[in-house]
């Protein structure tokens, strides 16, 4: 006798003694529709599902009960809401973008080995003084001067504080990079992103906290260690979202069901996944892992729609640069960027593949297609925040984690042509824009030839200060209990904050 389909459906689930998870999900959706769907409707009417502003916000800084994304008061109101990070992995040349060296011109060629021997990476290589291939010329009202290689930024000038006087304590990538990204040059500390929705929690609780849009040609030098949580809980660490294909893996479900039984399901999942934690306190792992899971979730909603450049205007893809072979792939991130922090994203960051940046020979065209793949999307992305009333509120950072040296580095059985530049940690220049950060600002300075910062040098710890103070974030009582000692991201430093370049 032929089975109905009912009876196939009990026929298949295991017995009460021998019940399996996949069977007591496909019994217990059977009954409860519509005790589901009251549910959800009193969390879409009564806003169960979304933010507490209405409420009180938990402070940033004292007990928490859960290491979770929820919304957290600052220490002072900030000007700024989210971070937009702009990591130019390699190292920028200083004296060819931002800080042209007259000096240099005047003595190329000249030897200059001897007096920053120690700090020459590969010595047998070195060359004399090196003038910059690239001309400059002052730009904006404010009259900054750019190099003619980022001709979109020159004419955003007036909205952007460029630090001439930053320097690291490291010559190689690796310790220099855990440096500018987590305070250390040790690994195993949390990275900046970290910390920052550590103190602040996120907006939007169906997209992560902590984006890392990396990109699709390769990972950076010290791969995902640049956005790692370290010994914070890991529910803090940035989250990969790729900027092609579907932005995050087995984000879709195989099959698909309606919606008030994917919630159900989502629920009860939530209320066995508390009572296992419950049994487990203390278990951070466990913590981040539940959260994860909730996350997803939420995102098979929300994140393709965030990160869906269709709905853009072709005028609005045009000024990124998307659909142009150089900037295409930086356009999407740096447009992507934007539609998040747009939805309440907390920390952004935009990551090249591997250094390209690390000009150790041909400068002048290896810089140049740097700033070809980068100059106009970066420049959109200004553009784009200040017509949507969005850079006021985000703090939009551009740099690397050092620059480089004023002589010559010249490859084996090579010319001077062919020449570019070492490591040079000892001064290089980044920018600030937004957030709070005045415009047309120039800050900063290093020597004559450009070696190292000689001007208000500004250190990685007055810089990381500086950021969360724009958030609101005292950097002393940002602070983690870990084995009695309250660590920081400026740990044992005594950073200032820049506050000349604040508006």
């Amino acid at each position: 006798m032929t089975a109905t389909i009912s009876e196939r459906r009990i026929a298949t689930v295991d017995p009460p003694a021998r019940q399996s998870r996949r069977g007591f999900f496909q019994r217990a959706a059977d009954g409860v529709h519509g005790a589901a769907l009251t549910y959800l409707l009193s969390r879409d009417l009564f806003g169960y599902d979304k933010l507490p502003h209405a409420e009180p916000l938990p402070a940033s800084a004292g007990p928490r009960s859960a290491y979770e994304l929820t919304p957290r008061r600052p220490h002072f109101p900030g000007r700024a809401r989210s971070v937009i990070h702009l990591f130019m992995n390699g190292g920028p040349s200083q004296v060819d973008l931002f800080d042209p060296k007259p000096t240099l011109d005047k003595l190329h060629g000249q030897s200059y080995f001897s007096k920053i021997a120690q700090d020459v990476s590969s010595p047998q290589q070195a060359g004399g003084l090196l003038r910059s291939p690239y001309k400059f010329a002052q730009h904006g009202d404010s009259g900054t001067i750019v190099s003619e290689v980022m001709p979109h930024l020159a004419r955003q000038v007036d909205n952007i504080a460029v630090i001439r006087s930053m320097y690291n304590s490291h010559p190689n990538h690796e310790p220099a990079l855990f440096k500018i990204h987590s305070g250390r040059l040790l690994p195993g500390r949390p990275a900046l992103g970290a910390w920052v929705v550590y103190g602040l929690g996120s907006e939007n609780r169906s997209l992560p906290a902590y984006v890392v849009l990396d990109d699709p040609l390769g990972l950076p030098v010290n791969t995902v260690q640049n956005w790692q949580a370290g010994f914070l809980p890991p529910v803090y660490q940035g989250s990969r979202v790729r900027s092609t294909g579907s932005p995050i893996l087995n984000l879709k479900p195989e099959e698909q069901r309606p919606p008030v039984i994917d919630r159900l399901q989502e629920d009860l999942l939530s209320r066995l996944d508390e009572i296992h934690r419950r049994q487990r306190p203390g278990m951070l792992q466990l913590d981040a892992r539940i959260k994860s899971y909730e996350l997803a979730a939420r995102m098979q909603l929300e994140a393709s729609d965030a990160l869906d450049l269709g709905q853009e205007s072709q005028r609005t893809l045009e000024m990124y640069g998307v659909g142009n072979k150089t900037t295409d792939s930086y356009a999407r991130r740096c447009l992507m960027a934007r539609r998040l922090v747009e939805r309440g994203v907390r920390f952004v960051q935009l990551y090249i593949n591997g250094q390209i940046w690390d000009n150790h020979n041909n400068l002048q065209s290896g810089l140049k297609a740097a700033c070809d793949r980068t100059d106009q999307p970066v420049a959109a992305l200004l553009t784009d925040l200040k017509q949507r009333g969005l850079l006021n509120e985000t703090l939009v950072v551009w740099g690397g984690e050092f620059g480089r040296l004023p002589i010559a580095q010249i490859p084996d059985g090579k010319d001077l042509s062919s020449s570019g530049r070492d490591h040079g940690p000892r001064g290089f220049s980044l920018w600030m824009a937004g957030g709070g950060i005045k415009g047309g600002v120039t800050y900063g300075g290093t020597d004559e030839i450009g070696f190292a910062a000689a001007e208000n040098p500004v250190s990685i710890a007055d810089w990381h200060a500086t950021i969360l103070h724009q958030l609101g974030l005292h950097h002393e009582r940002l602070f983690f209990d870990r084995n009695g000692l309250h660590e920081k991201l400026t740990d044992t430093f005594k950073p200032r904050i820049v506050k000349e370049i604040l508006a």
